[in-house]
C-alpha cells in the first residue's frame, strides 16, 4: 500500500499517461479522419484512407473511455466541475464522435456518391472537432475557469460556452488540431502508397510546420501575456482533500515557475520540438515507422509541457482563487486510489500487449487493389 501523498502524484502521472495514450492511439485515427476529404480524391482512394484505421479505431476508443473513467474515480471534484462547467463543449465532442461509428460502418453500405460524400465529411467532423475542443479546454485551464465552491463543496460555474472561445484558447485548439493531424498524416504515409502517400506527405509538412509555429506562439503568449496561479500557503499532501483550505494568488510568470523549481522538466518542451522536427525529417526521407514513433514522442512532450506547467494545479479557478483544484485536494480516498492502481497495473499491460499484437497482425500497406478485391468486406 502506498502512502496518500505518493498515490496523489502517481495518479496525476497515470491520468497524464492515459491522456497521452488517447492522443497517440485515437489521435492518429482522428488525424486520418481530418485528412480524409483532402488526401482521397475519389471513392476508392477515400476507402483506402478509411481502411488504414478501420480495423483499429474502435479499440483505440478504449483510451478515451478509460481516461474519462480514471478522472471520475481518481479526481471526482475535477470530473464534477469540468463536466458541468464544460457541459456544452463536452456535448459538442460527443456529437462529433457520433459520426465516427456510423460513418465507418455505414459509409460504404450504399453505393451512391451523395451518401458516401456525406459520411466522408461526417468522419472529418468526428476527427477534427474533438482535438480542437480539447485544445480549447486546455487553453482555458491556463487562464482559469470561472467556478467556485460553497462551504459544502457544491460547485457553481459562472461562465458560458462562448466565453471558452477566447483567442488564447483558440490558439491552443490550433496546437491540438495541428498535433493530431500531423500525427495522422504520418500514419497515413506509413499505410499507403502512390498519390495518397504524396498528399499525406505534403499534409505532414504543412501541419508539422503549423504545430511548431502555434506551439511556440502559445508558449510566448503564456510567458508574456497570461498571469499564472501559485500556491502561497502550505498544503499538507497527506491531509484529506479540501479545496478551500489553501491560499492561491495570480502572478506574472507563475506558469513557468516549475521549470525553475524542477530544471529537468525543461526536457518536455524540448522533446516537443525535437520530436516534431525529427518526425518531419524521417517522414520526408520515407522512414515512416520511425517518424510515427518520433511524432508520438512529440505528443508526449506537448501534453507533458501543458501538465508540467500547470502542476500542482489541475483546474484553476478564475472567480474564486482558493477554489482552484490541485493534485492534493481533488482526489478520492487513499483506499480508492490504491485499488484503482492495482487494477491499472494488471489490466494496462494486457491492453498494450493486445493492441500491439492487433497492429502487428494487420500491418502493411492498404492499396486500391485490396479495396477492389474486397469490395463488400472492406469499409
Amino acid at each position: 500500500m502506498f502512502d496518500y501523498p505518493t498515490l496523489k502524484i502517481i495518479w496525476w502521472l497515470l491520468v497524464g499517461v492515459l491522456l497521452i495514450g488517447f492522443a497517440i492511439m485515437d489521435g492518429h485515427d482522428m488525424g486520418v479522419g481530418t485528412l480524409l476529404p483532402f488526401v482521397g480524391r475519389d471513392d476508392v482512394e477515400r476507402r483506402v484512407v478509411i481502411n488504414t484505421v478501420g480495423p483499429h479505431w474502435d479499440g483505440n476508443q478504449v483510451w478515451f473511455i478509460t481516461g474519462g473513467g480514471a478522472i471520475f474515480a481518481a479526481w471526482p471534484l475535477v470530473y464534477a466541475t469540468a463536466f458541468s462547467g464544460f457541459y456544452w463543449a463536452m456535448l459538442a465532442v460527443l456529437w462529433a464522435l457520433f459520426f465516427r461509428p456510423v460513418g465507418f460502418d455505414y459509409r460504404s453500405k450504399i453505393n451512391h456518391p451523395t451518401w458516401r460524400s456525406t459520411w466522408d465529411w461526417g468522419l472529418f467532423i468526428g476527427g477534427a472537432v474533438p482535438p480542437l475542443i480539447f485544445g480549447v479546454a486546455f487553453g482555458n485551464l491556463f487562464q482559469g475557469v470561472p467556478f467556485s465552491f460553497a462551504d459544502n463543496l457544491m460547485s457553481t460555474y459562472s461562465g458560458s460556452f462562448w466565453a471558452l472561445l477566447n483567442p488564447f484558447a483558440l490558439l491552443c485548439g490550433l496546437v491540438s488540431t495541428a498535433m493530431i493531424t500531423f500525427h495522422g498524416a504520418i500514419y497515413l504515409m506509413h499505410r499507403t502508397e502512390g498519390a495518397i502517400y504524396q498528399r499525406s506527405q505534403r499534409a505532414m509538412l504543412i501541419f508539422g510546420s503549423l504545430l511548431l509555429i502555434t506551439f511556440s506562439a502559445a508558449g510566448l503568449w503564456l510567458w508574456q501575456g497570461i498571469d499564472g496561479f501559485a500556491l502561497v500557503s502550505a498544503v499538507d499532501p497527506a491531509a484529506l482533500p479540501n479545496p478551500l483550505d489553501k491560499t492561491v494568488i495570480r502572478q506574472s510568470g507563475a506558469w513557468l515557475a516549475n521549470y525553475q523549481h524542477y530544471p529537468a522538466s525543461i526536457a518536455l518542451p524540448l522533446l516537443a520540438y525535437a520530436g516534431t522536427l525529427i518526425a518531419m525529417t524521417l517522414a520526408a526521407r520515407g522512414a515512416t515507422l520511425a517518424a510515427f514513433v518520433a511524432s508520438s514522442l512529440a505528443i508526449v512532450g506537448i501534453i507533458g509541457t501543458a501538465g508540467g506547467s500547470l502542476f500542482p494545479f489541475i483546474m484553476p479557478s478564475s472567480s474564486d482563487l482558493r477554489s482552484s483544484l490541485t493534485v492534493w485536494d481533488s482526489v478520492s480516498s487513499q483506499l480508492t486510489l490504491n485499488i484503482m492502481l492495482w487494477a491499472t497495473l494488471i489490466f494496462m499491460p494486457l491492453i498494450i500487449v493486445y493492441t500491439s499484437w492487433a497492429y502487428k497482425v494487420m500491418a502493411g500497406k492498404v492499396t486500391a487493389a485490396y479495396i477492389r478485391e474486397n469490395d463488400h468486406a472492406a469499409y
